[in-house]
């Protein structure tokens, strides 16, 4: 059977489009006789820009809306930041591609006021901007004498925060601030020493039906096998951690020959424990080395973190 129309469902946000028409224009190169069209739709984790989103829910807050559209057939493939995707998809659908990984690190932007500063110079009481539990825990582990506060919106609404004067600084994805164009707001690249950054980030991650091999296989070009074998690793670790996208948990994967290496962290909130090790073997075998690492750290404490973070910041019914 043979597709002559792919439809992708999207979120409507700009990083998202920007990604999603992305693909769109890479797989019209790769398959110029294919006909494909967007679809472009708000989801929960849209909608809610008031509440703190590890009061509202999981990774699914950005995800469930465009997957619903997979399983009633409106759509053939939906297009993900890969670090927005829960790590247990729905019944009928897989995780069919991942795309080569932009920088996954995070980054510190700032306010012209503090230009001359780093993040290991800002004064005590500077007022430090994130949504990420993960790097919340890490940076408060790192500079207990910064200031946290939450921030929402979409990339742009959280630059004019910072440059109103809401925030003295921001902590953002570099991959999303290089896509939108302000790859020049980057101060600083935060080294994985301080902040292990969300598994998956930086990568694109295509969803899509179980059972359509003709949809795989036009998706298929968009593969890079590194990437997906770090993603995967990195993707094992958390689910066999059974942790959301709001709880920090960190990581950072890279080759070292034919060895996939997996550093992995989970902290408490308040950034006083915090637990970080490392697992390697096979980049064939990569999810292997993700539950490997996964229980090496429950064996130190991850669990017992965990289940305090949940408790703390279980959504509301």
């Amino acid at each position: 059977m043979s597709i002559t129309h792919l439809r992708i469902a999207s979120r409507r946000s700009q990083l998202a489009m920007v990604q999603t028409n992305w693909v769109k224009a890479e797989l019209e190169k790769a398959h110029p006789e294919l006909k494909i069209s967007v679809e472009a739709m708000a989801t929960q984790g849209d909608k809610i820009l008031d509440v703190a989103l590890a009061k509202i829910g999981d990774k699914g807050l950005f995800t469930k809306e465009l997957e619903a559209q997979m399983l009633v057939d409106r759509a053939d493939i939906a297009v993900h930041s890969l670090k927005d995707l829960p790590t247990n998809l729905p019944e009928g659908l897989m995780l069919g591609c991942v795309s080569e990984r932009e920088d996954p690190a995070d980054a510190l932007v700032v306010n012209a006021k503090n230009s001359d500063h780093t993040l290991e110079s800002l004064p005590e009481g500077a007022v430090v901007g994130t949504s990420s539990l993960r790097r919340l825990a890490q940076l408060r582990h790192h500079y207990p004498h910064l200031i946290f506060k939450d921030v929402r919106g979409n990339v742009i609404t959280r630059l004019e925060k910072l440059d109103s004067g809401d925030y003295d600084c921001l902590i953002l994805a570099a991959a999303g601030l290089g896509r939108l164009g302000f790859a020049d707001r980057i101060h600083q690249i935060i080294p994985g020493d301080i902040s292990l950054h969300a598994v998956g980030q930086g990568a694109l991650g295509i969803e899509c039906v179980e059972g359509k091999p003709e949809v795989l296989k036009i998706i298929k070009v968009l593969e890079h096998t590194p990437t997906a074998q770090r993603c995967l690793a990195e993707r094992s670790f958390l689910r066999e951690l059974e942790g959301g996208c709001q709880v920090p948990i960190g990581v950072n994967t890279h080759f070292d020959g034919d060895q996939l290496v997996l550093t992995g962290m989970v902290a408490s909130l308040d950034g006083k424990r915090l637990i970080r090790d490392q697992a390697s073997g096979s980049s064939a075998d990569p999810e292997t080395i993700g539950i490997s690492l996964a229980n090496t750290l429950k064996g130190q404490g991850a669990g017992e973190i965990l289940q305090e973070i949940f408790d703390t910041v279980r959504p509301e019914a």
